[in-house]
């Protein structure tokens, strides 16, 4: 099984290394992409269809603000969607966690805050699946 991170910016990537040296830590096999569903929605597309035929993959995913990129993983991949969502503090996660938490029908994205914990959580799931 393999994690596949997306990010909506490079200017998560500070955030996303959280995320892959708990995967390292794990020993989980990782690859990362900056790709942003609302600017650049042909490349997400393009990173899901290159893993479409590969049932072991799990993608986690990092958008902040508006974050369109989540839902629309879960929405065009059928595989588990992990949101895992960067904030500057309490009061950005206050204004734009529901872009990520409330996600419309057929969209199942699993929101986990801290990167540590989005790894474990992708550990368990692969687990589960082994």
């Amino acid at each position: 099984m393999k994690t596949i991170i997306i990010m909506g910016s490079t200017s998560d990537e500070s955030w996303a290394k959280k995320i892959t040296d708990k995967l390292d830590t794990l020993g989980i096999e990782w690859e990362q992409f900056a790709a942003s569903a609302h600017k650049e929605p042909k490349k997400v597309l393009d990173i899901l269809d290159k893993y479409a035929d590969d049932s072991g993959i799990i993608y986690i995913t990092i958008a902040g603000r508006s974050n369109a990129l989540s839902g629309f993983v879960a929405a065009n991949s059928g595989k588990p969607t992990l949101a895992c969502p960067p904030f500057a503090d309490k009061i950005d996660m206050m204004v734009n966690i529901n872009s990520t938490l409330q996600m419309p029908s057929n969209t199942p994205v699993l929101t986990v805050l801290d990167p540590g914990n989005c790894a474990l959580a992708v550990k368990r799931i692969m687990d589960f699946n082994s």
